[in-house]
């Protein structure tokens, strides 16, 4: 009996996250009122600890797990330990760690869309609305690329690391206190830098947030001009915005909040290369028409961002990590796995006809003829005899 413990310890554990989550599944409209107000909080607090040390505490501790888990395998090597017996409690503690995640934070993704909480009204657009709205995001970051400084070789100039994420709360700020959304309320204490980021960025992982430390982390290596939307990604998952497209967004609508033109700019140019690519699967040759109206900078760019990954990446590792990430994002709840990240175009597309084209035709829309009998729109009121009698 004493080989099977630690499976018993692993499958008791497992059970319990099963449970909580087909509760929150169930009981989605109670988790999307109580849980992340909760959750939000218990982030605030780990964040507040986790901050106090300029590197990862999830990844020191993960480097020990590691450490043990080497340690342990030579001596059941040398002590002759029994290895089915091991593997349960390796089980074990993995089933204790996935429980603590689904408890800690989890949840938070059977919790209501972002759109809800914000009141945007999702549409469900035809090809000519994705176009729309592609051309209106390429236009304004063809607008902004003029205006962000640049070197000789025409290369965007940030700021360093450690500025953009202090700049990075503002947006949130904006968002919160001016737009009254209070979803955004959460801890604003800046990212941190993704340890061992070259291996992160042969995978293609731009960024990550551990929750059981409260740890936003975005890779230092990626492109600057996609760097504060990043920022804003990672930020809104440790507010307990956890599908993957709703967090994009969030980090779409925190830096064009932001008065920095570093933030403008990258939320555009990442707007603009998420619907740019829904409109290329949909017709290639229609969406080449379109990306040939970005002007040289924004072409320049846009070649530069695809040129990283494409250079930096390695298949093997992208497709193992990938498969990681998909699996994760399925386990949590999302059926659609890593298909999730290319779904913040139907937000940005809705977002555009409801805060853009929306307002505009209101602007446009003429005032009726004015009526001079039209009780309704003259006030009789003060006027002597001008009202019919009654009777």
């Amino acid at each position: 009996m004493k080989y099977w413990r630690g499976y018993l310890v692993a499958l008791v554990f497992a059970a319990f996250s099963w449970f909580f989550m087909k509760l929150g599944e169930s009981y989605s409209t109670v988790v999307d009122l109580v849980y992340p107000y909760i959750t939000r909080s218990v982030q605030t607090f780990l964040t507040q600890w986790s901050g106090s040390v300029d590197y990862l505490v999830w990844q020191l501790l993960a480097l020990i797990a590691i450490l043990i888990l080497l340690a342990t395998i030579v001596l059941m090597i040398l002590l002759r330990w029994n290895p089915i017996q091991w593997f349960g409690w390796v089980l074990a503690a993995a089933s204790i760690v996935f429980f603590l995640h689904t408890g800690i934070y989890g949840l938070n993704y059977f919790s209501g869309p972002l759109a809800e909480d914000i009141r945007l009204e999702m549409m469900d657009y035809v090809y000519d609305e994705l176009k729309e709205a592609t051309i209106y995001y390429r236009d304004k970051a063809n607008a902004l690329a003029s205006q962000v400084k640049r070197d000789g070789n025409q290369d965007p100039i940030y700021d360093s690391f450690e500025v953009l994420a202090e700049k990075c709360g503002d947006g949130f700020r904006t968002l919160v206190y001016e737009d009254m959304e209070s979803v955004f309320c959460g801890s604003l204490k800046p990212v941190k830098k993704l340890g061992f980021h070259e291996l992160y960025t042969s995978m293609g992982i731009t960024g990550f947030t551990f929750p059981l430390t409260g740890e936003a982390a975005v890779n230092p290596e990626i492109p600057v001009v996609s760097l504060p939307f990043t920022m804003g990604h990672e930020m809104a998952h440790r507010m307990s915005i956890a599908n993957e497209e709703d967090a994009s967004f969030a980090g779409f609508l925190a830096c064009q909040a932001n008065q920095d033109i570093q933030f403008q700019y990258s939320a555009y140019f990442m707007a603009y290369s998420y619907c740019y690519n829904t409109l290329y699967y949909a017709d290639r040759q229609d969406a080449s028409l379109v990306n040939a109206g970005c002007n040289e900078l924004l072409k320049h760019d846009l070649d530069g961002y695809n040129q990283f990954f494409t250079a930096k990446r390695n298949e093997k590792a992208t497709k193992l990590a990938d498969t990681v990430n998909d699996t994760y994002i399925k386990t949590s709840g999302d059926q659609r796995g890593t298909l999730a990240y290319g779904a913040v175009t139907d937000e940005l597309v809705s977002w555009y006809y409801q805060m853009v084209v929306k307002p505009s035709l209101q602007e446009n829309q003429e005032a009726p003829a004015f009526n001079p009998y039209d009780k309704n729109a003259v006030d009789l009121s003060g006027i002597v005899n001008a009202l019919p009698k009654e009777g």
